[in-house]
C-alpha cells in the first residue's frame, strides 16, 4: 500500500502540533519518523490512521483520499495500528485478544453471527488459526489461554502487534513500540519488524529510539515543532547538521 500525506496541519487551543507535513511511503518501505519530545510525531501518526482529523491536507492509501474516514474505515482498507500505550481488553484471554483484530475483515455479518450461522462459525474457526499463527510469531503462543492483562509490559505490547497482525494489514503504523522494552525483547521485536518489512508489508514507524531506527527504517524523516526538517537514508538524516542539532545531539 502506498501512503502519500500532503500538507497535513493540526493545531491544538491555536498552536500547530503538526504544520504541512507531507511524506512518502511506497509499498513495502519501512518509513520511520523520529523527533524531540513535543516534534508533533504521535498527532502525525493519529492523523494517519484516523484517531485525529485534520484541519488541513491530504491522507492517500494507493491514490484514494481517506482524511474524512473514520479509523474503523480506513482499518477496512487495511491499515493496523499499534498505539504506544498497551491496549488489551480485560476479561478476555490473550488469543481472544488477538482474535478481535480480524473481526473487522470477517465475511460474515452480524445477522450471522447472532443466529451462529454457518458461515460465521466457519469465520470463527478461521480467525482462531489465524490468531495462533500471529501468537506463535510474537513468541506468546504459550500465553494463549492466559487473561490477557496478566501479560507483564512488554508481552502487552507483542499482543497489542499479533492483534494488528492478525487483521492482514497493508500497512502497519507502529507508535514507539520499543517503549519501555527491555534489550531482549527489543532484539525480539526488531527481528519481527525486519520479517515483517522482508516480506513486503508497508510499515510506518514512530520512535523515540534513534539507534532502535537507524538500524530498521530504509528512509527517516524528521520533525521538530510540526515541521518536516529533514528526510532520506539513515545515514543521510545522521549528517544532517539541523538533525544533529534539534535531536540527534554532538556526537
Amino acid at each position: 500500500m502506498r501512503l502519500v500525506v500532503e500538507g497535513a496541519s493540526r493545531a491544538f487551543g491555536g498552536v500547530w502540533a503538526v504544520r504541512d507535513v507531507s511524506l512518502t511511503v511506497e509499498p513495502g518501505e519501512l518509513r520511520a519518523v523520529i523527533g524531540p519530545n513535543g516534534a508533533g510525531k504521535s498527532t502525525l501518526f493519529a492523523l494517519i490512521g484516523g484517531q485525529l482529523a485534520a484541519d488541513h491536507g491530504r491522507v492517500r492509501f494507493d491514490g484514494d483520499p481517506v482524511e474524512r474516514l473514520p479509523a474503523h474505515r480506513r482499518a477496512r482498507r487495511g491499515v493496523s495500528v499499534v498505539f504506544q500505550a498497551a491496549r488489551v481488553f480485560h476479561g478476555m484471554t490473550v488469543l481472544e485478544n488477538v482474535m478481535v483484530g480480524a473481526h473487522a475483515t470477517t465475511r460474515s455479518g452480524f445477522l450471522a453471527a447472532a443466529l451462529r450461522l454457518p458461515a460465521h462459525r466457519r469465520d470463527e474457526r478461521e480467525i482462531r488459526t489465524a490468531a495462533m499463527v500471529c501468537l506463535e510469531r510474537t513468541g506468546l503462543a504459550d500465553w494463549a489461554g492466559r487473561a490477557a492483562e496478566e501479560l507483564p509490559l512488554g508481552r502487552q505490547r507483542s499482543l497489542q502487534l499479533a492483534r494488528a497482525l492478525c487483521a492482514r494489514p497493508r500497512l502497519l503504523l507502529l507508535d514507539e513500540p520499543a517503549s519501555g522494552l527491555r534489550a531482549a525483547e527489543r532484539e525480539r521485536l526488531a527481528g519481527l519488524i525486519t520479517g515483517l518489512r522482508a516480506e513486503g508489508l508497508t510499515i510506518l514507524l514512530v520512535e523515540h529510539d534513534v539507534a532502535f531506527v537507524m538500524r530498521l527504517a530504509d528512509r527517516v524523516t524528521v520533525l521538530d515543532l510540526g515541521r518536516v526538517i529533514a528526510e532520506g537514508t539513515p545515514a543521510e538524516v545522521r549528517a544532517r547538521p539541523e538533525v544533529v542539532a534539534a535531536y540527534l545531539g554532538p556526537s
